[in-house]
């Protein structure tokens, strides 16, 4: 496959991330912690910085941070040869931005096993996973192709 292809899946990502931490990742009744009826990433970081800031924190590294400059790492290097982290990193990166995906459906599926109360996925969730799972295949490709 032509290389241009990855470059400009991976050039989109700094676009759609955004998008996808606004955009609703599922839509709960009757939930203690989040006082929303929508929950995206960003409306639960805010909810969670009530309770537990350090835990916001870590949400922020690993649903946005890590994932945001692994992306913008992999566009300087395709469009100005100039690398912000070296391969290793962006690799542990895309591992880390997995993780958050596991998370949310971890805690949708405990929420519905003990019926706490109604949770169902918004399209938001399979834009973010399909955020993350494209940046995944761009940095296995560049680190197939990579010398």
């Amino acid at each position: 496959m032509d290389d241009r292809i990855f470059k400009y899946l991976n050039l989109t990502l700094v676009f759609l991330y955004p998008v996808a931490w606004g955009a609703p990742l599922i839509s709960a009744g009757l939930l203690p912690l989040f006082g929303v009826e929508k929950i995206s990433i960003l409306s639960g970081i805010a909810s969670i910085w009530d309770t537990d800031p350090s835990l916001a924190l870590v949400v922020i590294s690993f649903a946005i941070a890590a994932p945001f400059i692994k992306v913008v790492s992999q566009v300087a290097i395709d469009f100005w040869s100039s690398p912000i982290l070296p391969k290793w990193a962006a690799l542990l990166l895309a591992r880390f931005a997995m993780a958050d995906v596991f998370l949310i459906a971890l805690y949708v599926a405990i929420v519905k096993g003990i019926g706490i109360g109604r949770v169902t996925t918004e399209w938001g969730i399979y834009l973010f996973s399909a955020c993350v799972i494209s940046s995944l295949i761009v940095t296995l490709q560049n680190a197939r192709t990579s010398p």
